[in-house]
């Protein structure tokens, strides 16, 4: 009997694990090279991206679908040694003059050096909303998970599990807030050393190109958007769709103090110098 019930377990874990594999995220599948003239490259069957920047030029991608509110998971392992000048985009963005827009941008630095963690959000083609981070591990020495949670009360930036900034919707007192454009996902890989390092006095060293970003294990638990319909109905806030209406809990909560207190470094809300008629109003909210 108890062969039988590890028997089945070992199937069970099986079954599971092949279905995980299955509906995991394939970039053959969701996303689209872009631009790089063969310097972004899908390997592993599907399994792993990577983006390489050179003198010449760097490189890119995007989903093929469109997304109105979903829960979005990445992992990236960011460009090793001196990456001085370059940055790494990763974000979520609509077109036109009215844009929305929400960001993770990895600024590169020297050996030894921690990368920057810039975040931004966009709503109808406004930004001027940064906060950075340094972080609590070397994102070049292994994969880490960047996600973002947008759904219609808050958007939610988490690194491996943890928030780091959370952004609501506070349209009540006149603070766009992205929920009407649908938006794909961008990444690209590209030189910046006009302001991306110590505000552009650290120059790229073209001697270590190319330089590369890796990408693996995408998800996106969200709803896709085709014109001009969801794939997410009214009743879609369900278990599968917790996230339509998630917000942090208590320990949530707590994290994104620690993360704050202990590792911001920029955040636009206490830059009165900036706004010295008066900080955005989403500034003054508790």
């Amino acid at each position: 009997m108890a062969f039988s019930r590890v028997a089945f377990l070992v199937l069970l874990i099986s079954i599971v694990g092949y279905f995980v594999h299955a509906y995991a995220g394939n970039f053959y599948h969701d996303f689209d090279i872009t631009w790089g003239d063969g310097r972004a490259k899908i390997l592993n069957n599907g399994d792993l991206l990577t983006l390489s920047l050179d003198k010449t030029s760097g490189s890119g991608f995007q989903s093929k679908n469109e997304y109105l509110f979903g829960k979005i998971d990445m992992q990236l392992k960011l460009v090793p040694g001196n990456s001085a000048g370059t940055v790494t985009a990763y974000y979520l963005s609509s077109k036109g003059a009215g844009w929305d827009e929400i960001d993770f941008e990895f600024l590169g630095n020297l050996s030894g050096d921690p990368y920057i963690l810039h975040t931004n959000v966009f709503s109808q083609g406004k930004g001027n909303r940064e906060q950075q981070f340094y972080l609590w591990f070397d994102p070049t020495a292994d994969f880490h998970t960047y996600s973002i949670l947008w759904n219609p009360q808050r958007i939610v930036f988490s690194v491996d599990g943890t928030p780091i900034r959370e952004f609501k919707n506070l349209e009540s007192i006149g603070v766009p807030f992205p929920k009407n454009q649908a938006m794909r996902i961008y990444s690209s890989l590209w030189n910046a050393d006009d302001w991306a390092t110590r505000g552009g006095l650290v120059k790229t060293d073209w001697a270590q190109a190319p330089f590369t970003a890796s990408y693996r294990n995408f998800n996106a638990n969200a709803c896709t958007w085709s014109s001009g319909t969801s794939s997410c109905t009214s009743n879609s806030a369900s278990s599968t769709n917790a996230w339509l209406s998630q917000e942090l809990d208590s320990t949530g909560q707590e994290r994104l103090k620690w993360v704050q207190k202990n590792y911001m470094i920029y955040n636009y809300c206490t830059d009165t110098t900036r706004f010295p008629q008066g900080l955005p109003p989403e500034c003054k909210m508790p």
